[in-house]
């Protein structure tokens, strides 16, 4: 596993390598750097997104957990998130670590964290289907898109789609427990027993929310996909400051692209290169400029690091913050 995740690690390196050979990167340095004040806008962007992803989460945890809960619930969020974005694992690497502190600072047992996690991801993910289709659809109807550009993308939605479908029937229907207990026929592995009644557990929250919480989950469902919209703000916003302003529709291709490129490519960590990739690509489709992709990835890249950064500090001050619920 260790040596997969450096090979991938190595191939994102790689073409990173090749798209700076091909690109001029003290251009697009500059031009990063004449935004100036502007990356403050950014920022304002995504932490506006990074609330309703909070908000979107909560709206799947127990009643329990209030509004006056929020604050500390974005703390747990931005810790878990710096592990996301760091660690291979498509987005996942830090579910658990969000559902330790769950357990440890706010009570919450474990079959109430992991299932409030994946079905958040899992709104999160449907939301995007939404997103990218209308992104897709848009693609139609552009003129500068080529033929090559929309039959990828159509590949890759259809099978976004395919997998996210699946992971939603495999919840909704309990077919986890189910195809656990068929494999441990005759019932002769007694771990086998304790980890499917532990799956049948948070299955049975899973159907607990999607059938009687019906007004939460449409309503978490538009706040996840308000979240992903932020995120073609911030690419106009990004462009528009750099000098290459494009319209809204274009702003959404863009953004579009980018979020399949990074679903394909969960294994390289941090989609490095191929995030670069994509924006080199359709930036330069509709400004003209290959070099402002670059300046539009390096913009990304800088939010990241610094998020991330916030997400690790606050993670080293969580003791210092908080009391674990046990030793209260």
């Amino acid at each position: 596993m260790k040596l997969a995740r450096f090979l991938f690690l190595i191939i994102g390196i790689a073409l990173l390598a090749a798209i700076i050979a091909n690109t001029d990167l003290n251009e697009a340095m500059d031009l990063v750097g004449e935004m100036s004040w502007g990356i403050t806008i950014v920022l304002g962007l995504f932490f506006v997104a990074f609330l309703g992803d909070v908000l979107a989460w909560q709206l799947t945890l127990p009643r329990s957990i209030g509004m006056t809960w929020f604050g500390r619930l974005w703390i747990v969020r931005i810790v878990g998130e710096a592990f996301n974005y760091t660690i291979p694992a498509g987005g996942m690497g830090g579910e658990p670590v969000k559902a330790v502190l769950l357990k440890r600072y706010f009570g919450i047992d474990y079959d109430g964290a992991i299932a409030s996690l994946v079905m958040v991801k899992t709104i999160n993910l449907i939301a995007l289907i939404a997103f990218l289709s209308i992104g897709f659809a848009l693609m139609q109807f552009s003129s500068v898109i080529e033929d090559t550009y929309r039959n990828v993308a159509g590949i890759g939605l259809v099978v976004l789609i395919t997998a996210i479908s699946a992971f939603f029937v495999v919840q909704r229907f309990g077919l986890l427990s189910t195809s656990a207990t068929l494999f441990n026929r005759p019932g002769n592995r007694p771990w086998a027993d304790i980890a499917i009644t532990k799956i049948q557990v948070v299955e049975s929250r899973f159907k607990e929310f999607y059938d009687g919480n019906s007004a939460k989950f449409i309503a978490a469902l538009t706040v996840a996909f308000l979240v992903w919209c932020v995120g073609v703000a911030e690419i106009y916003a990004t462009l528009y400051l750099l000098g290459y302003p494009v319209s809204v529709s274009q702003a959404w291709m863009i953004e579009a692209a980018a979020q399949l490129i990074r679903s394909g490519t969960f294994f390289i960590p941090a989609s490095i290169g191929a995030q670069e990739g994509i924006f080199v690509v359709m930036c330069g489709v509709f400004t003209g400029a290959p070099v402002s992709g670059f300046a539009t990835a390096l913009v990304r890249r800088i939010r990241e690091i610094i998020w991330v950064a916030a997400g690790f500090a606050f993670g080293a001050a969580l003791p210092k913050i908080w009391r674990p619920v046990s030793s209260s």
